[in-house]
């Protein structure tokens, strides 16, 4: 089976940390967030991916170069040079790598831990033209509505398309599954979206798109796209909201050390004189200087420094960060070339 990971946005939302890197590139506990969404197509047995790049495009296709060899998978990639060509656009551009038979689409910039089988299952017996996967809509979030009938079908996506009588309204997380058909209703060039152009044109010309719904407690799904969601993800993370076992060895507790009752680290991390009160997470090579605190929902990705007497607390340090010691770092991002985010 084939997949593709949608890897070309802009992360204007995530600025400055999407000037380091492209949002699926972002560290999250050590890995890549890319590694996450691989690790899902993985178990679902996936065997080939591809991705588009369009924002530091060579950054990108490293990562997924480099997660792709990880995890035994073959990589294709589609560069979107000028114009970003938006979702429908990015599928269209692997075109002939996707229409062999069914395939997934994954958005690159979610945390979503789920088993995907059943949904591909039951999208192959159905005969559908596409599936979306959704979940009802999250309290306080003002997400467009993918609006389904009695039968499940897909009537309009964001207010567009043909509508119908008594239509429930529920939330995509980004994940579709598509059978070749899809790539007859997108425009043979530009900036085309997914949902609103291609799959409105599919359902007005008698296709069916179906919504599988997913409500098992056991699903997480997060949007990291901006600084808010990122934190909010991170301290699921933590504080043990999050079903990592979805991840495989790709959980960022795989082959972490625990140290009290709340903290992991790698083997390679050194913690010093730390005082830990957790939960924290330290990654590979973390160094920690004298006299150094830890608080609550702390991260310290792979390479970070943290200099003497400094005391964290409510933190994520991305990878290869160098932390000034001597202060008090609450409630924020930090990232390589002195970046700062506020996390609240």
């Amino acid at each position: 089976m084939r997949a593709m990971v949608l890897c070309a946005g802009l992360g204007t939302r995530l600025r400055p940390l999407t000037n380091l890197w492209p949002k699926p590139a972002m560290p999250f506990f050590g890995r890549p967030l890319l590694r996450y969404s691989l690790s899902t197509l993985r178990q679902l047995g996936v065997t080939e991916v591809g991705i588009n790049t369009h924002h530091l495009p060579d950054v990108m296709e490293a990562v997924a170069q480099s997660e792709c060899k990880r995890l035994g998978l073959s990589l294709t990639v589609s560069h979107e040079a000028g114009e970003i060509q938006g979702t429908g656009g990015g599928i269209r551009g692997l075109r002939e790598f996707l229409s062999g038979g069914t395939s997934v689409i994954v958005n690159g910039d979610v945390l979503f831990a789920v088993d995907l089988a059943p949904v591909v299952e039951a999208h192959e017996a159905s005969g559908d033209d596409a599936t979306m996967v959704l979940l009802p809509m999250p309290e306080g979030e003002k997400y467009n509505a993918v609006e389904l009938d009695a039968e499940r079908r897909v009537r309009r996506i964001a207010g567009v398309g043909p509508g119908g009588d008594r239509l429930s309204g529920w939330h995509f997380t980004g994940v579709h599954v598509l059978s070749p058909k899809v790539f007859d209703f997108m425009a043979p060039g530009g900036p085309i979206d997914i949902n609103r152009d291609v799959y409105v044109k599919l359902i007005e010309a008698g296709g069916t798109v179906r919504g599988h719904v997913l409500t098992d407690s056991d699903v997480y799904w997060s949007d990291m796209g901006t600084p808010q969601r990122y934190a909010a993800t991170h301290r699921d993370v933590l504080f043990g909201q999050v079903p990592l076992v979805r991840f495989g060895d790709a959980s960022p507790f795989a082959g972490m050390l625990r140290h009290g009752l709340s903290a992991w680290a790698h083997p390679t991390a050194r913690l010093g004189d730390a005082r830990i009160s957790g939960p924290a997470w330290f990654g590979e090579n973390v160094s920690l200087g004298k006299n150094v605190r830890i608080g609550a929902g702390v991260s310290l990705g792979n390479d970070v420094k943290i200099g003497d007497g400094a005391h964290l607390n409510r933190v994520a340090v991305l990878d290869g960060t160098e932390v000034e010691g001597g202060r008090l770092y609450e409630d924020v991002m930090l990232a390589p070339r002195g970046v700062r985010v506020p996390m609240s």
